[in-house]
């Protein structure tokens, strides 16, 4: 029997039909803690593959919708206690914005992919409209899921690096260094069309995971960059590959590169920040391996895992297995799908306790425009828009 007011957060998702990747890698995150119940999907335009999904998933025919206008119209007209509540929106880059404002005016909570959306301007009018709503947002940024993102978080909020001097993101992949879209790649279609993805390709798709994590840890905005961007597959029509110099807030000095077309990566995301008293290292494919490296003392290794000493509270708390058991990316996307729960039980409103949100979506998009206008300036630097 099940315990009064503790019934699953039913989720429904646009997108993520036969050939997407990320569609399934939410749906299995979200399932981790048994808090979540996929209840309804639009996952395809094409009826087939729609079809094909939602049986698939084990659905009810009835809730699996032909559009995403379709569900929410529908969803919204069913009792209370039987429709949607989340909404999960893992479709190509210019529909976020789109199928986000239609959720929120719906009353529904919204988890998006990023980028939030292909423009600022459209992502500050969701934010205006998310203000004055009662619901949720967050975004996919699953990398700030993992506990020793938390870990680094807490040693530079703490002071054990001293003042932030250096950062160094990186994410180079290699998937793109051949010309995939020519050959019908569904997924590199899209994010190579920038009716799609929106004025940047690679930035969009990876540097903002840079970006965003570069702001997480060191807990400084970049306020100015100088960068460069090329296509270096001949006819491709958006960046597979870039680099940017900033400046931080607080005084700190920086790089980061984002590149696909880097042969034989797959997705080393990685990130080195330096202080007067020390630094530390991170690796994204030894997500559980934290690097502290003190000025004048030996280097320091913490590793994740339940009951593992010296870890703080919320690095802690994203540890799902005991040492030595790996925990990787399902696991990181599944801390923020329970966090997104408990805040949904807690009625919290605009951003979700511990999940990125509609702020994270401005900045990402501001670091994309502001990317691209470098690219064409003949500026040294460019100002990052501040945020409110």
């Amino acid at each position: 029997m099940r315990t009064p007011g503790k019934e699953k957060i039913r989720m429904g998702m646009v997108g993520g039909g036969e050939g997407a990747f990320i569609g399934a890698v939410h749906r299995h995150a979200a399932a981790l803690d048994g808090q979540i119940e996929l209840v309804c999907g639009a996952f395809s335009r094409d009826a087939g593959n729609n079809q094909r999904t939602g049986e698939d998933l084990c659905l009810d025919p009835a809730r699996v919708y032909s559009s995403w206008q379709d569900l929410l119209q529908q969803e919204a007209a069913l009792p209370a206690e039987k429709r949607m509540q989340l909404l999960v929106v893992v479709t190509p880059n210019q529909l976020h914005v789109p199928i986000s404002r239609a959720a929120i005016a719906a009353g529904f909570h919204v988890f998006c992919e990023k980028p939030a959306g292909v423009t600022l301007a459209e992502t500050q009018q969701l934010a205006v409209e998310l203000i004055a709503s009662n619901v949720l947002y967050g975004l996919a940024h699953t990398y700030l899921g993992y506990p020793m993102v938390w870990q680094a978080k807490e040693l530079v909020q703490n002071g054990t690096l001293g003042t932030i001097r250096k950062i160094f993101v990186e994410y180079p992949q290699g998937w793109l260094t051949d010309d995939l879209e020519s050959s019908q790649n569904k997924q590199a279609s899209w994010r190579t069309d920038p009716a799609q993805a929106g004025a940047s390709g690679c930035m969009a798709d990876i540097g903002t995971h840079a970006f965003g994590m570069a702001e997480f840890i060191s807990g400084q905005h970049i306020t100015e960059l100088c960068a460069e961007l090329k296509s270096h597959v001949p006819g491709r029509r958006l960046d597979d590959d870039g680099a940017a110099l900033f400046r931080t807030d607080g005084g700190a000095s920086g790089v980061l590169m984002a590149s696909q077309i880097c042969a034989g990566e797959e997705n080393a995301l990685k990130i080195r920040i330096y202080g007067d008293k020390g630094g530390l290292e991170w690796h994204q494919m030894e997500p559980n391996t934290l690097v502290v490296k003190p000025h004048g003392a030996p280097v320091q290794v913490l590793r994740a895992g339940a009951g593992q000493p010296g870890l703080g509270a919320e690095a802690s708390r994203r540890c799902r297995l005991p040492a030595g058991h790996p925990e990787g990316y399902l696991e990181a996307m599944g801390n923020l799908y329970r966090d997104f729960a408990s805040a949904i039980r807690a009625g919290e409103r605009g951003t979700p306790t511990g999940v990125p949100g509609i702020k994270a979506g401005m900045r990402g998009m501001a670091f994309i425009e502001t990317v691209s206008s470098s690219q064409h300036s003949n500026e040294k630097w460019l100002s990052v828009p501040a945020i409110d």
